[in-house]
């Protein structure tokens, strides 16, 4: 059990346990922070660790496993990513001009607040390395955004104790929202990408030419 394993690593190696629990968050979305979070703060109630070590190293996880994917979207590049994109069936190579653009203006809100919203939080490192965005900048936007979701998390796991898992059951509710309203984007996305091809669009099948780099 996910649960059972995070607890025995924090016992085991402290502070250091909690930051690669919550890394992991970062790179396989699978592993939910809004379990990690409180199970840290639970072992900061039973004197693991105190609770600002606990707030300390859990977002130098979060950080850190924000920063791997960073470099990774840096290391893909733009020209690599606008050729992939070309290649998803129903999508134009102008959604991720548009995307890009959309970056361009909002990138520092969208990496700020992405870290306090389930399953962007996980990729919104990626388009941030991609577009090239300025690294001290994305370091002091994760930390900050990191620090105040883990905080609230943290704290009501270390408040509630033996009851810490009643933090997963509210924030699970936040998180099927959130799949639903990303759920609902994607069947709208397809349907009206399906009509557009019945109808001859040119854009709905357009593909790059492959890029090297």
């Amino acid at each position: 059990m996910l649960a059972d394993w995070a607890v025995s690593l924090m016992e085991s190696l402290g502070g250091v346990g909690a930051a690669v629990v919550v890394g992991l968050d970062n790179l396989f979305p699978p592993i939910p922070s809004e379990l990690v979070l409180p199970l840290a703060g639970f072992s900061a109630s039973k004197g693991v660790f105190s609770l600002p070590a606990a707030l300390f190293w859990t977002t130098v996880g979060s950080v850190a496993g924000a920063v791997i994917v960073y470099f990774a979207g840096m290391l893909l590049g733009r020209n690599r990513t606008r050729a992939l994109v070309a290649r998803i069936p129903l999508v134009r190579v102008t959604d991720f001009d548009k995307t890009e653009a959309w970056f361009t203006r909002h990138g520092t809100k969208a990496v700020f607040f992405g870290r306090m919203v389930p399953l962007f939080r996980s990729f919104i490192s990626l388009p941030a390395g991609v577009e090239g965005m300025n690294f001290p900048k994305f370091l002091v936007l994760t930390t900050l955004g990191s620090l105040i979701w883990n905080t609230i998390f943290v704290g009501a796991g270390y408040l509630l104790g033996e009851n810490w898992h009643r933090v997963e059951s509210y924030a699970g509710v936040f998180q099927k929202l959130v799949l639903l309203a990303v759920a609902a984007v994607v069947v709208w996305f397809v349907v009206t990408r399906l009509r557009q091809r019945s109808k001859g669009d040119p854009e709905a099948t357009q593909v790059l030419p492959r890029v090297k780099r």
